[in-house]
């Protein structure tokens, strides 16, 4: 006997962080792969330790975004001159600097395993930042339609 479905499902919202989570986990691991099987500069021993480094990396890269927001935050509530400029600077700052935090942190936990020169992994994690928007960009579409939100699966 054939169970029936029901005809929608609504979607929580810890069901789309974790469909969120999973796609960019997935889409880093394959940008990192993708950079180091082209790029010499870049090198990592095994699939498990590439998928470890890019779990760090996401982690790392949230907890990043969350400080620059909060601190932008705090400059946008302030009335200061220049203050556009001044939360700009301070993003770019934090943004790009975090990157050789990352870098150090990755270099502490996985040693010899994970070898990145410092450009490639720049460039890198701004490739990867871009297509996690242009996937999430896709996701969004795929989940609202015409300004309504679509609940079934």
């Amino acid at each position: 006997m054939l169970e029936t479905q029901p005809a929608s499902l609504e979607i929580t919202f810890r069901q789309r962080l974790i469909n969120r989570y999973l796609i960019v986990l997935l889409i880093d691991l394959i940008i990192l792969n993708l950079f180091v099987e082209y790029w010499d500069r870049m090198t990592i021993d095994s699939f498990s330790i590439a998928l470890l480094t890019a779990f760090v990396m996401q982690i790392l890269l949230r907890f990043t975004m969350l400080i620059e927001h909060k601190i932008g935050g705090v400059i946008a509530g302030k009335n200061i001159k220049g203050g556009k400029f001044i939360r700009g600077f301070v993003a770019w700052a934090i943004l790009f600097g975090s990157k050789f935090l990352i870098l150090y942190i990755i270099d502490i936990a996985f040693g010899d395993k994970v070898e990145f020169s410092t450009i490639p992994f720049i460039i890198m994690l701004f490739t990867m930042l871009i297509f996690e928007a242009l996937a999430e960009r896709f996701v969004k579409n795929a989940w609202f339609r015409g300004g309504k939100q679509d609940k079934t699966v």
